[in-house]
């Protein structure tokens, strides 16, 4: 679904990505753990296009998408939620999820987004500035399903959300991946939950890829020593 290959990214002079290859197959989810400031935000900027790549190429099943901008990178069926989640809090539940149909013919919300995420159509009329934080992820994350993508990159979706939503999200993410036939990748510092959600876990260490293993070989003592302080 997703090949990377000898793929770089710099700010400035400084190179955050080093060299990467990486191949995400169709319908598989995989996790990036780490530390902060190893790379996994500049990484996902970077395959949205919010970040120029300084060399390499990104593919998305046979279509190149390194040189392209970041909306045509949605038309070509990538969605990404941000970390923060960055939604439009002075906007409406169903406005904020319309924000993302605007790469597909049809301007209709989804039905099955509301069956997956019951929440948001409850509160649709409701502003997304007075939503919880886990109820903020699930919006932010339902207005990229909007755009009927093919991958889904999701930058630390649990950050400043309580324990109990998290296992939901993972739950979620997971049927949101069977129903929709997607692929996803996470970008993640919370172990218990990548090991909740992945097929397969990689750790980056200053912008190198360091380790993979599937989700059924992990070794958590070695992968929670990754990411201690």
């Amino acid at each position: 679904m997703l090949s990377i290959s000898d793929y770089s990214v710099a700010y400035g002079q400084s190179e955050v990505i080093h060299n990467m290859n990486l191949d995400i197959k169709e319908n598989e989810i995989v996790a990036i753990l780490g530390r902060n400031g190893m790379g996994k935000t500049t990484l996902m900027k970077s395959l949205m296009g919010m970040i120029p790549s300084k060399s390499g190429s990104v593919k998305l099943e046979d279509t190149e998408i390194a040189d392209k901008k970041s909306h045509e990178r949605v038309s070509e069926g990538v969605a990404f939620v941000p970390q923060g989640r960055m939604i439009f809090s002075s906007m409406t539940v169903k406005e904020n999820i319309e924000t993302g149909l605007t790469t597909v013919k049809d301007q209709k919300i989804p039905e099955d987004l509301y069956e997956m995420f019951p929440v948001l159509e409850e509160m649709k009329a409701r502003k997304g500035g007075n939503l919880s934080g886990g109820q903020q992820q699930q919006l932010a994350i339902a207005r990229a399903l909007a755009s009927q993508p093919k991958m889904l990159l999701l930058d630390e979706p649990t950050e400043g959300i309580q324990p109990s939503i998290i296992k939901e999200m993972a739950q979620t993410l997971k049927k949101i991946r069977d129903e929709r036939n997607l692929s996803i990748v996470v970008s993640e510092q919370v172990l218990s939950f990548a090991l909740d959600i992945a097929d397969r876990i990689l750790v980056i260490e200053k912008g190198v890829i360091v380790k993979e293993e599937l989700r059924e070989s992990v070794d958590q003592e070695q992968i929670a020593a990754y990411l201690a302080v």
